[in-house]
Protein backbone atom coordinates (compact mmCIF):
# COMPACT_ATOMS: atom_id res chain seq x y z
CA UNK A 1 0.00 0.00 0.00
CA UNK A 2 1.59 3.20 -0.77
CA UNK A 3 1.65 6.18 1.00
CA UNK A 4 -1.14 8.48 -1.09
CA UNK A 5 -3.60 5.34 -0.77
CA UNK A 6 -2.86 5.32 3.56
CA UNK A 7 -3.62 9.23 3.12
CA UNK A 8 -6.74 8.58 1.37
CA UNK A 9 -7.81 5.94 3.82
CA UNK A 10 -7.21 8.31 6.97
CA UNK A 11 -8.78 11.19 4.74
CA UNK A 12 -11.94 8.87 4.26
CA UNK A 13 -11.93 7.52 7.99
CA UNK A 14 -11.34 11.15 9.18
CA UNK A 15 -14.43 12.75 6.97
CA UNK A 16 -17.32 9.74 8.68
CA UNK A 17 -15.54 10.65 12.25
CA UNK A 18 -16.00 14.46 11.58
CA UNK A 19 -19.52 13.88 10.38
CA UNK A 20 -20.68 11.60 13.40
CA UNK A 21 -19.23 14.23 15.53
CA UNK A 22 -21.23 16.90 13.39
CA UNK A 23 -24.71 14.65 13.77
CA UNK A 24 -23.91 14.01 17.43
CA UNK A 25 -23.50 17.78 18.06
CA UNK A 26 -26.44 18.57 16.00
CA UNK A 27 -28.55 16.25 18.30
CA UNK A 28 -27.31 18.02 21.32
CA UNK A 29 -27.76 21.12 19.99
CA UNK A 30 -31.69 20.05 19.34
CA UNK A 31 -32.21 18.22 22.63
CA UNK A 32 -33.22 21.92 24.39
CA UNK A 33 -35.29 23.00 21.66
CA UNK A 34 -37.25 20.08 21.33
CA UNK A 35 -37.44 19.77 25.27
CA UNK A 36 -39.12 23.32 25.06
CA UNK A 37 -41.49 22.75 22.98
CA UNK A 38 -42.78 19.03 23.83
CA UNK A 39 -41.89 19.28 27.44
CA UNK A 40 -45.07 21.15 28.38
CA UNK A 41 -47.38 19.00 26.06
CA UNK A 42 -46.10 16.40 27.65
CA UNK A 43 -46.39 17.33 31.05
CA UNK A 44 -50.14 18.61 30.64
CA UNK A 45 -50.55 15.14 28.99
CA UNK A 46 -49.32 12.93 31.86
CA UNK A 47 -50.99 15.61 34.38
CA UNK A 48 -54.50 15.68 33.08
CA UNK A 49 -54.76 12.17 31.17
CA UNK A 50 -52.69 9.59 32.42
CA UNK A 51 -52.41 10.09 36.52
CA UNK A 52 -56.36 10.46 35.90
CA UNK A 53 -56.58 7.39 33.90
CA UNK A 54 -54.53 5.46 36.49
CA UNK A 55 -56.16 6.83 39.46
CA UNK A 56 -59.39 5.91 38.20
CA UNK A 57 -58.64 2.06 37.57
CA UNK A 58 -57.38 2.36 41.61
CA UNK A 59 -61.17 3.98 42.42
CA UNK A 60 -62.67 0.95 40.46
CA UNK A 61 -61.42 -1.42 43.43
CA UNK A 62 -62.44 0.97 46.45
CA UNK A 63 -65.45 2.36 48.15
CA UNK A 64 -65.21 6.11 47.40
CA UNK A 65 -68.19 8.10 48.61
CA UNK A 66 -67.70 11.66 48.32
CA UNK A 67 -63.79 11.43 48.20
CA UNK A 68 -61.16 10.71 45.81
CA UNK A 69 -58.83 9.24 48.64
CA UNK A 70 -60.75 5.84 49.78
CA UNK A 71 -59.57 3.86 52.19
CA UNK A 72 -61.79 0.46 52.28
CA UNK A 73 -61.42 -1.61 49.35
CA UNK A 74 -63.51 -3.85 48.40
CA UNK A 75 -62.26 -5.46 45.37
CA UNK A 76 -63.97 -6.50 42.48
CA UNK A 77 -67.80 -6.08 43.97
CA UNK A 78 -68.23 -2.34 42.20
CA UNK A 79 -67.19 -4.41 38.47
CA UNK A 80 -69.79 -7.03 39.69
CA UNK A 81 -72.64 -4.35 40.56
CA UNK A 82 -72.07 -2.20 37.65
CA UNK A 83 -72.22 -5.31 35.42
CA UNK A 84 -75.60 -6.80 37.21
CA UNK A 85 -77.02 -2.54 36.99
CA UNK A 86 -80.13 -2.76 34.24
CA UNK A 87 -79.83 0.57 33.72
CA UNK A 88 -76.12 0.95 32.89
CA UNK A 89 -76.38 -2.38 30.86
CA UNK A 90 -79.68 -0.58 28.93
CA UNK A 91 -77.38 2.19 28.12
CA UNK A 92 -74.34 -0.35 26.49
CA UNK A 93 -77.49 -2.46 24.75
CA UNK A 94 -78.85 1.09 23.29
CA UNK A 95 -75.89 2.12 21.87
CA UNK A 96 -74.69 -0.66 20.88
CA UNK A 97 -77.84 -0.46 18.14
CA UNK A 98 -77.23 3.35 18.06
CA UNK A 99 -73.47 2.24 16.94
CA UNK A 100 -75.08 -0.31 14.53
CA UNK A 101 -77.08 2.18 12.57
CA UNK A 102 -75.09 5.80 12.76
CA UNK A 103 -71.73 3.89 11.97
CA UNK A 104 -72.93 2.92 8.59
CA UNK A 105 -75.25 5.95 7.64
CA UNK A 106 -72.37 8.06 8.49
CA UNK A 107 -69.81 6.05 6.47
CA UNK A 108 -72.26 6.25 3.30
CA UNK A 109 -73.05 9.87 3.62
CA UNK A 110 -69.59 11.17 4.10
CA UNK A 111 -68.06 9.34 1.20
CA UNK A 112 -70.92 10.20 -1.08
CA UNK A 113 -70.00 13.89 -0.03
CA UNK A 114 -66.68 12.64 -0.93
CA UNK A 115 -67.41 11.38 -4.32
CA UNK A 116 -69.46 14.18 -5.21
CA UNK A 117 -66.74 17.01 -4.44
CA UNK A 118 -63.99 14.64 -5.50
CA UNK A 119 -65.98 14.66 -9.34
CA UNK A 120 -66.76 18.66 -9.38
CA UNK A 121 -64.17 20.64 -11.94
CA UNK A 122 -64.81 24.25 -10.26
CA UNK A 123 -65.30 25.47 -6.72
CA UNK A 124 -64.08 21.65 -5.03
CA UNK A 125 -62.25 24.06 -2.28
CA UNK A 126 -65.07 26.18 -1.42
CA UNK A 127 -67.88 22.75 -1.00
CA UNK A 128 -65.01 21.12 0.53
CA UNK A 129 -64.83 24.11 3.24
CA UNK A 130 -68.26 24.22 3.61
CA UNK A 131 -68.81 20.70 4.57
CA UNK A 132 -65.97 20.62 6.75
CA UNK A 133 -67.54 23.64 8.62
CA UNK A 134 -69.54 22.03 11.40
CA UNK A 135 -66.67 19.47 12.31
CA UNK A 136 -65.12 22.67 13.48
CA UNK A 137 -68.39 23.88 15.61
CA UNK A 138 -68.61 22.77 19.32
CA UNK A 139 -70.88 20.07 20.54
CA UNK A 140 -72.23 22.23 23.25
CA UNK A 141 -73.07 25.18 20.55
CA UNK A 142 -74.45 22.61 17.83
CA UNK A 143 -76.89 21.03 20.49
CA UNK A 144 -78.09 24.47 22.30
CA UNK A 145 -78.57 25.45 18.31
CA UNK A 146 -80.63 22.27 17.76
CA UNK A 147 -82.86 22.30 20.60
CA UNK A 148 -83.66 26.11 20.72
CA UNK A 149 -84.19 27.20 17.32
CA UNK A 150 -84.84 23.61 15.70
CA UNK A 151 -86.33 21.53 18.03
CA UNK A 152 -87.56 23.86 20.31
CA UNK A 153 -90.54 22.39 22.15
CA UNK A 154 -94.38 22.08 20.65
CA UNK A 155 -95.13 24.88 19.05
CA UNK A 156 -91.96 26.53 18.20
CA UNK A 157 -88.75 26.07 16.01
CA UNK A 158 -88.11 25.46 12.23
CA UNK A 159 -88.95 21.59 12.23
CA UNK A 160 -92.54 22.48 13.33
CA UNK A 161 -92.69 25.47 11.53
CA UNK A 162 -92.17 23.28 8.07
CA UNK A 163 -94.41 20.81 9.19
CA UNK A 164 -97.32 23.06 10.02
CA UNK A 165 -96.81 24.35 6.06
CA UNK A 166 -97.90 20.84 4.69
CA UNK A 167 -100.78 20.74 7.93
CA UNK A 168 -98.76 18.11 9.42
CA UNK A 169 -99.23 18.03 13.26
CA UNK A 170 -96.85 19.61 15.53
CA UNK A 171 -94.07 17.25 17.07
CA UNK A 172 -92.99 17.09 20.59
CA UNK A 173 -89.80 16.54 19.13
CA UNK A 174 -87.72 16.44 22.66
CA UNK A 175 -90.16 14.58 24.62
CA UNK A 176 -89.82 11.73 26.35
CA UNK A 177 -93.03 10.17 25.84
CA UNK A 178 -93.69 8.00 23.23
CA UNK A 179 -92.73 7.96 20.67
CA UNK A 180 -89.04 8.83 20.77
CA UNK A 181 -89.08 11.48 18.32
CA UNK A 182 -86.21 12.82 20.08
CA UNK A 183 -83.84 10.47 18.09
CA UNK A 184 -84.68 12.45 15.35
CA UNK A 185 -82.88 15.39 16.64
CA UNK A 186 -79.98 13.70 18.36
CA UNK A 187 -79.09 11.73 14.43
CA UNK A 188 -79.26 14.43 12.59
CA UNK A 189 -77.10 16.64 14.74
CA UNK A 190 -74.06 14.04 15.11
CA UNK A 191 -74.73 13.13 11.30
CA UNK A 192 -74.13 17.64 10.97
CA UNK A 193 -71.26 17.51 13.02
CA UNK A 194 -69.64 14.36 11.66
CA UNK A 195 -69.94 13.72 7.86
CA UNK A 196 -68.02 16.80 7.08
CA UNK A 197 -64.77 15.29 8.84
CA UNK A 198 -64.96 11.95 7.53
CA UNK A 199 -65.13 13.47 3.86
CA UNK A 200 -62.13 14.79 3.69
CA UNK A 201 -60.78 11.64 5.42
CA UNK A 202 -62.14 10.27 2.13
CA UNK A 203 -61.13 12.56 -0.03
CA UNK A 204 -57.69 12.23 1.02
CA UNK A 205 -58.42 8.81 -0.06
CA UNK A 206 -59.47 9.63 -3.40
CA UNK A 207 -56.63 11.60 -4.44
CA UNK A 208 -53.89 8.88 -3.39
CA UNK A 209 -55.76 6.29 -5.78
CA UNK A 210 -53.78 6.39 -9.17
CA UNK A 211 -55.24 7.66 -12.66
CA UNK A 212 -54.24 4.65 -13.95
CA UNK A 213 -56.34 2.39 -12.66
CA UNK A 214 -59.51 3.48 -13.79
CA UNK A 215 -58.09 3.88 -17.19
CA UNK A 216 -57.33 0.79 -17.07
CA UNK A 217 -60.59 -0.40 -16.12
CA UNK A 218 -62.12 2.03 -19.00
CA UNK A 219 -59.52 -0.38 -21.12
CA UNK A 220 -60.48 -3.34 -20.36
CA UNK A 221 -64.52 -2.43 -20.94
CA UNK A 222 -65.42 -1.50 -17.39
CA UNK A 223 -68.62 1.14 -17.23
CA UNK A 224 -68.78 4.52 -15.48
CA UNK A 225 -70.38 4.44 -12.20
CA UNK A 226 -70.88 1.25 -10.48
CA UNK A 227 -68.60 -1.19 -11.84
CA UNK A 228 -65.59 1.20 -11.81
CA UNK A 229 -66.64 1.78 -8.05
CA UNK A 230 -66.91 -1.53 -6.73
CA UNK A 231 -63.92 -3.09 -8.17
CA UNK A 232 -61.65 0.18 -8.35
CA UNK A 233 -62.69 2.75 -5.96
CA UNK A 234 -63.74 0.80 -2.89
CA UNK A 235 -61.12 -1.35 -2.65
CA UNK A 236 -58.48 1.36 -3.11
CA UNK A 237 -60.62 2.79 -0.26
CA UNK A 238 -60.21 -0.28 2.25
CA UNK A 239 -58.32 1.60 4.90
CA UNK A 240 -59.27 4.80 4.76
CA UNK A 241 -62.88 2.89 5.38
CA UNK A 242 -61.77 0.81 8.12
CA UNK A 243 -60.46 3.98 9.98
CA UNK A 244 -63.68 5.80 9.64
CA UNK A 245 -65.51 3.02 10.97
CA UNK A 246 -63.31 2.52 13.70
CA UNK A 247 -63.21 6.45 14.58
CA UNK A 248 -67.26 6.36 14.13
CA UNK A 249 -68.01 3.42 16.86
CA UNK A 250 -65.51 4.43 18.95
CA UNK A 251 -67.03 7.90 19.04
CA UNK A 252 -70.51 6.37 19.18
CA UNK A 253 -69.96 4.79 22.42
CA UNK A 254 -67.94 8.18 23.59
CA UNK A 255 -71.08 10.54 22.97
CA UNK A 256 -71.90 12.94 26.03
CA UNK A 257 -71.81 16.72 25.19
CA UNK A 258 -75.38 16.49 22.43
CA UNK A 259 -77.25 14.01 24.48
CA UNK A 260 -76.42 15.33 27.91
CA UNK A 261 -77.26 19.36 26.25
CA UNK A 262 -80.80 18.43 24.26
CA UNK A 263 -82.30 15.27 27.15
CA UNK A 264 -81.08 16.88 30.29
CA UNK A 265 -84.65 19.31 30.64
CA UNK A 266 -86.87 16.55 29.33
CA UNK A 267 -89.25 14.95 31.84
CA UNK A 268 -87.62 11.92 33.77
CA UNK A 269 -84.93 11.87 30.92
CA UNK A 270 -85.34 9.32 28.58
CA UNK A 271 -83.33 6.20 28.98
CA UNK A 272 -83.01 5.07 25.91
CA UNK A 273 -81.60 8.40 25.02
CA UNK A 274 -79.04 8.23 27.91
CA UNK A 275 -75.38 6.93 27.10
CA UNK A 276 -72.70 5.13 28.92
CA UNK A 277 -70.89 8.62 29.88
CA UNK A 278 -74.27 10.48 30.83
CA UNK A 279 -75.36 7.58 32.84
CA UNK A 280 -71.88 6.94 34.42
CA UNK A 281 -71.80 10.79 34.77
CA UNK A 282 -74.77 11.13 36.97
CA UNK A 283 -73.32 8.33 38.93
CA UNK A 284 -70.15 9.82 40.05
CA UNK A 285 -71.00 13.24 39.76
CA UNK A 286 -74.41 13.34 41.24
CA UNK A 287 -75.87 13.40 44.96
CA UNK A 288 -74.45 10.34 45.60
CA UNK A 289 -70.70 10.78 43.63
CA UNK A 290 -70.05 7.19 43.67
CA UNK A 291 -66.59 7.36 42.35
CA UNK A 292 -65.92 3.91 43.12
CA UNK A 293 -68.94 2.46 40.68
CA UNK A 294 -68.72 5.24 38.39
CA UNK A 295 -64.89 4.22 37.85
CA UNK A 296 -65.32 0.93 37.41
CA UNK A 297 -67.69 1.45 34.60
CA UNK A 298 -65.46 4.14 32.69
CA UNK A 299 -62.97 0.81 32.77
CA UNK A 300 -65.78 -1.54 31.47
CA UNK A 301 -67.15 1.19 28.79
CA UNK A 302 -63.55 1.29 27.98
CA UNK A 303 -62.43 -2.07 27.83
CA UNK A 304 -65.76 -2.61 25.45
CA UNK A 305 -64.65 -0.38 23.03
CA UNK A 306 -61.01 -1.85 22.74
CA UNK A 307 -62.74 -5.10 22.37
CA UNK A 308 -65.03 -4.33 19.75
CA UNK A 309 -62.15 -1.79 18.21
CA UNK A 310 -59.52 -5.07 18.15
CA UNK A 311 -62.48 -7.39 16.84
CA UNK A 312 -63.49 -5.04 13.74
CA UNK A 313 -59.67 -4.25 12.92
CA UNK A 314 -59.22 -8.09 13.15
CA UNK A 315 -61.96 -8.71 10.64
CA UNK A 316 -61.26 -5.94 8.11
CA UNK A 317 -58.20 -6.36 7.77
CA UNK A 318 -57.31 -2.83 9.80
CA UNK A 319 -53.34 -2.61 9.11
CA UNK A 320 -53.10 -4.94 6.50
CA UNK A 321 -51.34 -3.72 3.01
CA UNK A 322 -53.24 -3.16 -0.10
Amino acid sequence: MTSRDVADRDTVHGSARDRRRARRHGRQRTWPAFWVFVGPFLAGLILFTFVPIVWSAVLSFFDAHNTVTPTRFVGLANYVDMLTNSDFLASLGTFSVFAVFIVPTTVAISLGLALLVHRLRFARAFFRSVFFLPAACSYVVAALIWKLSIFNGVRFGLANTVLGLFGIDQVPWLSSASPPWYWVALVTLRLWLQVGFYMVLFLAGLQRIPGELYEAAYVDGAKPGWQVFRYITLPQLRATTVAVVLLNLIAAYQAFDEFYNLMSSARGYPPFARPPLVYLYFTALGQGQDFGHGSAGAVILALLIGIVTVLQGKLFGFGRRD
